[in-house]
């Protein structure tokens, strides 16, 4: 693999991390509900998810899963059923009050977070083929294992900084302070995408 095709893998998987989705919306939740550090190793669980589905890729499960379409209805209603869970947990605590003298205390300890961050990349099975698409033509046949590995290392460090940066933005005290006389709206608003998002994905 040469420079400008690790390049050109970059910057298309960044794209690709940036766009809206459960991941990023479950990221700017928790910085508003839970702060950075919690944040932090959220961002980092979505980096190993995203590292699981990218690997997948390299190995071919995208060509399995088109071959078995049973198990990508399975996969997908799996995913499905958990976006929709966690959009009825928004929706449900969406009139419980904020209590900000409790800011500065971390709910969620460092390992429920990353399992938390890892359950919600998962839960979209489809990355496999945008992984796929994106290594066609950028991963040519005979590339070194080192080579594989820089590639998941960028994946890992494309998904955690992003949805750092996305949870360090909405943890920010003005945002945090919008948010407690705002929180019923933001939460049902935050539930009702993930729900788009889950029936979306139960239906394409």
């Amino acid at each position: 693999m040469t420079l400008a095709g690790f390049a050109t893998i970059y910057v298309l998987h960044l794209m690709a991390s940036i766009s809206p989705g459960p991941a990023v919306l479950m990221a700017a939740r928790t910085g508003l509900t839970e702060g950075r550090r919690t944040g932090f190793f959220l961002a980092l669980g979505i980096g190993i998810g995203g590292v699981f589905w990218a690997g997948a890729a390299m190995s071919g499960l995208a060509i399995v899963l088109q071959g078995a379409p049973v198990l990508m209805w399975g996969l997908k209603g799996v995913g499905a059923v958990y976006l929709l869970y966690l959009a009825v947990q928004m929706w449900r605590g969406a009139d419980q009050p904020l209590d900000m003298s409790q800011a500065s205390q971390i709910p969620r300890g460092a390992v429920a977070a990353v399992w938390k961050g890892v359950a919600t990349q998962l839960t979209n099975p489809k990355t496999v083929a945008m992984f796929s698409a994106i290594f066609i033509g950028t991963v040519p046949a005979g590339t070194a294992p080192w080579q594989y590995g820089a590639v998941l290392l960028a994946v890992l460090f494309n998904e955690t900084l992003w949805c750092s940066l996305v949870a360090r933005i909405f943890a920010a005290d003005r945002t945090r302070l919008g948010y407690v006389g705002l929180k019923s709206i933001i939460d049902r608003a935050f539930g009702g995408m993930l729900a788009a998002l889950g029936l979306k994905l139960a239906t394409t």
